[in-house]
């Protein structure tokens, strides 16, 4: 039997992103339905590392990157890597990717990503507030540690750029560090501290507190997986197995699944899959009270509620193989390089990023028409910018300046 609804907005995509834009627009009056066929707040909004990022700045591609990308992508044991068999529908995103990591295209992607996260902490902060998760969102900065001096040489330049866009950092000695974070061993090398990040204590519960707000606001929560989106004379007429949604809007906020529907929209955008990993090891008190990113193991150590989780590296395999146990023992043993004495996991976990080549995410409407807009791709900081993605989609629906330039994130970019 096949469900008819309509609505004046659809969100596709129950994930943070989507349901701070519904949360947004229906704020603003409107009539919203959110379409995933899965739990709110799951995928990788529940799954990562917690931290709200706004230094995050660097996109995944650079020129250092691209100098090691062969080693990189094919050394097993690298943070970021590739399951060969994906190489052949892999390859024109990765020829983007390397020509987004020339220094041009980084350095002008950076200060892109740079002015999507400058309000990206006061307006978690409201959000916070306005479900009633404040206590979830922790103020207390975050960590990138240097096991050597070496490496913390090497990055004095990367945090003198972050600086030059904006971003507070403070270069901490092994001693400061060890004030810091006395749990940590000690650290040859320092540690950059970005003191107004902020964290969330437990993902989990602040993705149940949006779609617990959503609920209480009549939002209903239709769980299919639109297979078809196509323009009608009066708005756009969606469809799954079982449902024929007819809506005035849509908002394609589903992520790592969103390239297909984008294309029944008119837009070819070179959206991929990166999987990230985490593991988490219960305990009454986390070793750390801040997330803290060891450089060169490309992952975060993340204190959470009753729990350890250490959450990261980049693996492109797209969307159907199963998990890498070579991923999650490399997981393993880079926390046990950290923090020997850690028991076995409690529990793992494997989702997918959705990844441009360009680490920029696609906000913004269609070329087919402004009655589709796109709000999806924010890889690695998807957590950290749904709030101002949610802003800037609700900005677009109503007809008014977005208040940034939003020329980087437009699908015609392509």
């Amino acid at each position: 039997m096949t469900e008819h609804h309509t609505t004046e907005i659809a969100v596709i995509g129950a994930g943070v992103v989507g349901m701070a834009s519904a949360l947004r627009l229906v704020a603003e009056g409107r009539r919203v339905v959110i379409v995933d066929p899965e739990a709110p707040g799951s995928g990788a909004s529940y799954g990562n590392a917690g931290t709200i990022a706004d230094y995050a700045v660097q996109p995944v591609g650079t020129p250092e990157v691209l100098k090691n990308l062969p080693s990189l992508l094919f050394d097993r044991h690298s943070p970021l890597s590739i399951r060969r068999a994906c190489l052949p529908s892999l390859a024109p995103w990765l020829l983007r990717f390397a020509r987004q990591s020339l220094p041009g295209a980084a350095a002008r992607n950076a200060r892109a990503i740079s002015n999507l996260l400058k309000d990206a902490a006061p307006l978690w902060r409201e959000l916070a507030a306005e479900v009633g998760g404040e206590a979830i969102l922790q103020p207390r900065g975050c960590l990138y540690l240097y096991e050597t001096s070496k490496a913390f040489r090497a990055a004095q330049a990367d945090m003198a750029f972050r600086q030059s866009l904006g971003i507070a950092v403070e270069m901490l000695r092994p001693e400061e560090l060890a004030g810091m974070e006395p749990g940590l061993p000690a650290a040859e090398g320092g540690a950059a501290f970005f003191p107004q990040a902020v964290f969330l204590s437990d993902p989990v519960a602040m993705m149940a507190k949006l779609a617990a707000r959503l609920a209480a606001q009549g939002v209903p929560h239709l769980r299919h997986r639109i297979t078809r989106l196509t323009r009608h004379y009066a708005g756009l007429v969606l469809e799954a197995p079982g449902l024929h949604l007819h809506a005035r809007q849509v908002v394609i906020a589903a992520g790592a699944h969103s390239r297909a529907l984008a294309a029944q929209a008119g837009d070819a955008v070179p959206l991929d899959t990166e999987r990230g990993y985490h593991l988490e090891f219960d305990m009454e008190r986390p070793r750390l009270t801040r997330p803290t990113c060891p450089t060169t193991r490309g992952f975060y150590l993340c204190p959470m509620a009753g729990r350890l989780r250490v959450a990261g590296t980049v693996e492109l395999g797209g969307l159907t193989a199963p998990p890498s146990p070579h991923r999650i023992a490399r997981l393993q043993e880079g926390a046990r390089a950290i923090f020997p004495d850690l028991p076995e996991p409690s529990r793992s976990w494997m989702g997918f990023r959705p990844s441009m080549p360009d680490s920029l995410p696609v906000i913004g409407p269609s070329r087919g028409g402004a009655n589709v807009i796109h709000a999806f791709g924010h890889g690695h900081i998807g957590l950290t910018l749904a709030p101002i993605t949610a802003r800037i989609v609700a900005d677009m629906i109503a007809g008014r300046e977005a208040g940034l330039d939003v020329a980087p994130y437009a699908a015609t970019r392509f």
